[in-house]
């Protein structure tokens, strides 16, 4: 069946039908793919007395223990320990497989072992960005790259709508899921396609003529770093016409970073651009894009292929899957990876509004959607502003707040020691480029007075910077993303270990308690 014929598929499938297809297809992958090959899988189900014969509906994955990030880091015992989770078949059960038998009489033996081949033999990889714990790197053999292809064709097939666009891809180049997902999507569904490296390479003055020289309709990259290109584009004059979708990722996008992208673009000629969010981690192999929604319109969510994996919401703190519409931790498990494979993978990652099956208020189809913001749980830390107790921050919200002010443009908040002394209180720095007619004293004010009625703490300094300033302090086409959150408290200062009771806790920042 032609991808085509595969998504409209799905498209159209209700909910009960949809679960009951994921079911066949999970307890398929279990017994063929995962547990004959998988060296942490097999032994995970003898351990717990479980076969792939119990696994046969989606609500049987409830039945299998979770993994998170830190079951895949390296340990003195197990210095390789994410190869364990790479599928490593045996030629000789391959071999006696009868589909495979039969395809050897039919098509001849060379041509089936080199089928196999591509199948499973790990040829590609991306990796976590290990800003907090070591990188852990996962696989992909022939076989996952064709489907990295389907996955990000099918953001182009929703936000590409003819074959003569062009494309450019700002992402930065690196063995990171986000860069190689927009290059694929343009190999798959043959669209031109540029893509520049992002600052790291090109800098912001060659992705500017890249635009000039291409005219691409879509744009893709960081938020921050595309606010810093269109940002400099406006200063030097320019015009970028023609320009249909900003496709986004590698950081939330909160409504006041989307409304000041489009305010940019329609100052540079582009008054009818879609922002558009998407959400993707590496342990998915995959990511996912928002439909393209009119601008007075809420967010119709992510839409996701329930194909090629599925997606759990789950009560973080007891690990109970959560009903359709009720917000939590998201939960990963692939149908079609072959090299790294993880189950029920704990992202870390928060929905606000949870998993829904019902039609997409824009485009009608059916496949189930992630609705709402996702937010990080490292997002969450505790500062310590007072001496008799401490203070939990949510960053997520504190991000969106400072993004939907209209006066300030570029921010960086610097987390900091008083006396750069690691027992003493801790400060919160804010850095800010000015874009409105305000003062800087009023706009201080303005400023102070929103955290505090929002997250109750006023910030101990607020510096003000041009935008060339901002960049160098965002460290823009010299860091992988944009440094919009900067932790520079004294590593010596003592906390308690981050919770490893969520998937991601290895990626947390620890609590400062002094």
């Amino acid at each position: 069946m032609s991808h085509a014929k595969l998504t409209k598929k799905w498209h159209s499938l209700d909910r009960h039908t949809c679960l009951e297809l994921q079911g066949r297809k999970l307890h398929d992958y279990l017994r063929d793919c995962v547990l004959p090959f998988s060296p942490h899988y097999r032994k995970l189900f003898a351990d717990h007395g479980l076969t792939a014969r119990d696994i046969r509906t989606v609500g049987d994955l409830r039945k299998i223990p979770f993994t998170s990030k830190v079951d895949l880091l390296p340990t003195p015992e197990a210095p390789r320990k994410s190869l364990e989770f790479v599928l490593q078949p045996d030629p000789a059960k391959l071999a006696r497989r009868p589909s495979v038998i039969l395809r050897a009489l039919l098509q001849g033996r060379e041509r089936v072992r080199d089928r196999l081949d591509r199948e499973w033999r790990p040829i590609f990889m991306t990796a976590t960005t290990g800003r907090s714990t070591e990188s852990v790197a996962f696989l992909y053999s022939q076989h996952d790259i064709r489907n990295l292809g389907l996955g990000a064709g099918r953001i182009a097939d929703m936000e590409v709508n003819a074959r003569d666009n062009r494309m450019l891809n700002m992402f930065p180049f690196a063995p990171h899921l986000a860069f190689w997902y927009m290059y694929y999507s343009g190999i798959d569904r043959n669209i031109f396609c540029l893509s520049t490296g992002g600052g790291k390479v090109m800098g912001t003055e060659g992705n500017l003529r890249a635009i000039q020289k291409i005219k691409p309709h879509v744009i893709t990259g960081m938020p921050t770093f595309l606010y810093h290109v269109l940002t400099q584009a406006v200063q030097e004059g320019l015009r970028i016409e023609g320009a249909n979708v900003l496709l986004l990722g590698g950081e939330k996008v909160p409504d006041g970073m989307r409304r000041k992208l489009t305010e940019l673009c329609a100052r540079l000629g582009s008054p009818n651009v879609t922002v558009i969010a998407t959400y993707g981690f590496t342990e998915a192999k995959l990511a996912w894009a928002e439909c393209p929604f009119p601008p007075e319109q809420t967010p119709p969510g992510y839409h996701l292929y329930p194909d090629l994996g599925i997606f759990e919401v789950i009560d973080p703190e007891t690990g109970h899957v959560q009903p359709d519409g009720v917000g939590g931790e998201i939960v990963w498990t692939p149908l079609e990876q072959r090299g790294t494979v993880v189950l029920r993978y704990r992202t870390g990652d928060h929905i606000e509004h949870g998993l829904t099956y019902e039609p997409c208020s824009c485009c009608g189809r059916r496949m189930p959607r992630l609705m709402g913001h996702i937010s990080r749980v490292s997002d969450f830390r505790a500062l310590r502003f007072q001496k008799i107790k401490g203070t939990i921050l949510d960053f997520n919200e504190l991000e969106h707040a400072l993004d939907d002010l209209r006066d300030i443009g570029s921010w960086q908040i610097e987390l900091r020691k008083a006396q750069d002394d690691p027992l003493e209180l801790d400060e919160v720095h804010l850095h800010v480029t000015k874009t409105g007619g305000q003062s800087q004293e009023a706009l201080a004010t303005q400023l102070s007075n929103m955290l505090h009625s929002r997250f109750e703490m006023r910030p101990n300094k607020i510096n003000f910077h041009t935008q060339e300033q901002m960049c160098a302090l965002q460290k823009v086409g010299v860091a992988l993303k944009e440094q919009r959150v900067v932790d520079n408290r004294p590593k010596s200062a003592p906390g308690p270990a981050a919770s490893a009771n969520s998937s991601s806790s290895a990626d947390r920042p620890a609590a400062v308690h002094p």
